[in-house]
């Protein structure tokens, strides 16, 4: 049986899986007041930070589900995307609109990766 690590693990929940050379990371936020740039840069930095914990970057991601709390924040989701996936191959990603936990969230991102 192959080793389960996780990582940033709480009562609820890990920040990071790792099982069998993939990672499989909870959704990532940016803070309450953020504009949805700013907050889509804040996941995608916490982002990168988790999958160094785990062994990975970002240039080993394999899928990304982006959930935005207005599909009218669209374009300025994807500025901030588009320049964190400049230099690595995309993942495969999806992006669909969905009420976020918390109404101040306007983006969360959910990745799974390969480890390096």
């Amino acid at each position: 049986m192959s080793a389960i690590t996780r990582i940033e693990q709480g009562p609820r929940m890990s920040e990071a899986v790792v099982h069998n050379g993939t990672v499989y990371l909870a959704g990532q936020v940016g803070e309450a007041g953020q504009s949805v740039f700013e907050q889509t840069q804040t996941a995608l930095a916490e982002i990168e930070r988790l999958l160094g914990l785990a062994g990975s970057s970002k240039a080993h991601m394999l899928s990304a589900m982006i959930w935005l709390a207005d599909m009218g924040d669209f374009d300025e989701m994807n500025r901030a995307w588009d320049g964190f996936v400049a230099d690595v191959p995309p993942p495969a990603r999806a992006t669909g609109q969905a009420r976020l936990a918390d109404p101040a969230w306007r983006v969360e991102i959910v990745v799974t990766a390969a480890t390096a």
